[in-house]
């Protein structure tokens, strides 16, 4: 059956009796097979008379597929692409279905799959902290097998990484970052990790019964905690822009606010002044820094970087009224 499936996957249309001469069956196993697959889920077509044949079509849901070495392969680097951020909106679900590919994936396609993703680098949206695959793997699975989890973690560098031992329960992608929601065995109580910051997590192989989750949704759970966590900076800007075009440019991690004469304010809780320097260098507005004194060294200093980067030295003996020539 299995083979039978696998020929009906790569042919559009297969005659009965060349399907049933590369199975080497009669005609009625070759029947009662198809009936078994229909019984599973497969919707197979079939057509009588003396060219008649089957076809497998699309149906009303997803049948396990059989994949050869190569699809398998492909798929695998295909989800860990997506989990990185490749394609933005499938973060989440391309963890899932990876776990379960990698977890079936003998130990030769596994070193297929790690030596692909050791030479190549995967193009995302950016902004984001760049995470190995493997990492958001070992956590899923934890996860879905509910199995304790061990890793070191650093809270906010440079501090150092401390030991933490956890129950581990969902993996939420917000904005451009991964977060492991988990009960923490040691402090007893719930708690939000950013899988940047976590290294080395491993199994335990201790089970453990999920707990239920604060308020049900662990998007919103973590959202009001990223909220209520006291930021480093305050940062407050005045921008000469429209309004709606700084809410649709910072999403969830700034509020702001309309001001008479074209003008709106930004508000924003960070721990590295560089986001909102590379706000204020996206939009190409005028603006006037607020809080903190120290955005503006940052952007400052940023600004005599692109300086330093876009001078260019003219040759000897060129008429300074001719146009430069070469690479800016």
């Amino acid at each position: 059956m299995l083979r039978l499936l696998s020929l009906l996957q790569t042919h559009r249309y297969w005659p009965g009796t060349e399907l049933a001469d590369r199975l080497e069956v009669s005609p009625r196993t070759l029947r009662r097979d198809i009936d078994r697959l229909r019984e599973l889920g497969y919707p197979v077509d079939a057509a009588r008379g003396v060219a008649g044949g089957y076809q497998l079509r699309a149906g009303t849901a997803v049948p396990p597929l059989l994949l050869d070495d190569d699809e398998a392969v492909a798929i695998a680097v295909g989800l860990r692409s997506a989990a990185a951020g490749g394609a933005a909106g499938f973060e989440e679900t391309s963890v899932r279905a990876l776990a379960k590919v990698i977890q079936l994936l003998p130990p030769r396609l596994r070193r297929r799959v790690d030596a692909l993703r050791a030479v190549t680098t995967p193009a995302g949206p950016g902004g984001g902290p760049v995470l190995d695959p493997a990492v958001l793997t070992t956590i899923a699975l934890a996860c879905r097998g509910e199995e304790r989890l061990r890793f070191a973690y650093a809270p906010r560098p440079p501090a150092d990484p401390a030991a933490r031992h956890v129950e581990p329960h969902r993996l939420v992608c917000l904005g451009r970052r991964w977060y492991l929601i988990a009960w923490d065995l040691d402090r007893g109580d719930w708690r939000s990790f950013r899988v940047d910051r976590l290294t080395a997590p491993r199994p335990t192989g201790a089970r453990f019964r999920p707990r239920e989750l604060p308020g049900g949704d662990p998007a919103a759970w973590l959202r009001e905690r990223l909220s209520d966590a006291r930021a480093r900076y305050d940062v407050s800007i005045v921008l000469t822009t429209d309004a709606a075009r700084v809410r649709a440019f910072v999403g969830q991690w700034g509020k702001v606010e309309e001001l008479p004469a074209g003008r709106c304010r930004l508000r924003m809780g960070v721990d590295d002044l560089g986001w909102p320097v590379m706000v204020l260098g996206a939009l190409g507005a005028d603006f006037t820094v607020e809080s903190p004194p120290e955005l503006l060294d940052r952007a400052r200093e940023a600004g005599r970087t692109l300086l330093r980067g876009a001078e260019y030295r003219r040759p000897r003996g060129v008429d300074p009224a001719q146009k430069p020539s070469g690479t800016l």
